[in-house]
């Protein structure tokens, strides 16, 4: 008997070395988590009767191949979609996006004026001072949650801190 459960026990643990050793591999052919960086989010500060807002950052892919930012979520709102400025004639709208490539050992500014991630139905005030989480989903660098700070303007050093 005793023999017996030594003999399932070094068999369960050859098991789980192979199994951890396959999942290393699973991901060869892709950046793995991590590759992508979210620097400088912020939010600007809304009137308290503001439905919706917007949340900016800066990406950096450091991996070896290309990824795409493909959706965002945050409790702090019903919705939140990827969308971008696009001039049309002498208008500029904006417009929804479903994905926005991050080129690999690039970068891609989300900024006041270009791409950002609207937010639809804000369950409370973006006020200036408190920070909510924004989860990004990366096609290969999986979902990642960066904490957004609320200023009144845009913070110095990003993109459109002149505006």
């Amino acid at each position: 008997m005793l023999l017996r459960l030594l003999t399932a026990g070094a068999l369960s643990a050859v098991c789980l070395t192979a199994s951890a050793a396959d999942e290393s591999h699973a991901h060869a052919g892709h950046p793995m988590q991590g590759s992508i960086t979210i620097a400088q989010p912020w939010s600007r500060a809304m009137p308290p009767s503001a439905p919706t807002g917007a949340v900016y950052f800066q990406l950096q892919n450091q991996g070896q191949a290309d990824d795409r930012l493909v959706g965002a979520q945050t409790p702090r709102a019903e919705r939140a979609e990827l969308h971008m400025h696009k001039h049309e004639g002498d208008v500029m709208r904006m417009v929804k996006v479903d994905e926005v490539k991050v080129p690999a050992g690039g970068s891609v500014a989300f900024a006041p004026g270009g791409y950002h991630v609207m937010l639809f139905g804000l369950k409370q005030p973006l006020v200036a001072g408190e920070r909510f989480p924004v989860t990004l989903k990366f096609e290969h660098a999986g979902e990642q949650t960066v904490e957004v700070p609320i200023q009144e303007n845009a913070p110095a050093g990003s993109a459109h801190s002149h505006h």
